[in-house]
């Protein structure tokens, strides 16, 4: 005699049980390694030269990449020096990015994947010059994330007063909440 469940007014069979275990069991598997795989970093360094899209941002063969632990000022962001006069220091930041990057080979380890699909890497230079670090420490960036992993870099810009510590800026994160980007600029990346 085979054994049914009763299930609201149709009832299952053992045999159908078992396939929908199967298929939970299945679809739940496959979720977990969607959400490792999209959520993970990738197998391998990305590397290559760089273009720069802004002062924490730069794209390899198509990839956008989004330096971690830092944050620098945005593209349009404008700061201020000791005079209290304006000055655009998101477009310093890319600018001296660009110069910076110009022409070298790049390796960026990703660490995770952030909203907009863009690596969250750490990149160095061929001589092992940590580029997150670097922007920081011009000043043009401040360190971000739980443990202020560029703390030195910044506390090292702040004391020699370069970049936004010339004279006041407001912090990049809160300076995006202030104006917040289009649909379409969030795809851009």
């Amino acid at each position: 005699m085979t054994r049914r469940t009763t299930f609201g007014r149709r009832t299952l069979s053992a045999e159908t049980k078992r396939w929908l275990t199967a298929l939970v069991i299945l679809g739940g598997s496959l979720g977990v390694y969607a959400a490792k795989r999209w959520n993970g970093p990738p197998d391998a360094p990305i590397g290559g030269i760089a273009y720069v899209i802004d002062g924490d941002t730069i794209s390899i063969a198509g990839r956008h990449i989004r330096l971690v632990d830092i944050d620098a000022a945005e593209l349009h962001q404008n700061c201020e020096d000791a005079r209290g006069a304006s000055w655009p220091c998101g477009q310093a930041a890319a600018r001296a990015l660009r110069g910076y990057l110009r022409g070298r080979e790049v390796s960026c380890r990703a660490q995770a994947y952030d909203q907009y699909h863009r690596a969250l890497a750490v990149c160095a230079l061929p001589d092992g010059t940590d580029v997150n670090a670097w922007i920081v420490q011009q000043g043009l960036a401040v360190t971000s994330g739980f443990a202020k992993v560029y703390g030195t870099q910044e506390r090292e810009a702040r004391t020699a007063k370069r970049g936004l510590w010339i004279g006041t800026f407001t912090e990049p994160r809160e300076w995006r909440r202030q104006h917040p980007r289009s649909p379409e600029e969030d795809r851009k990346g």
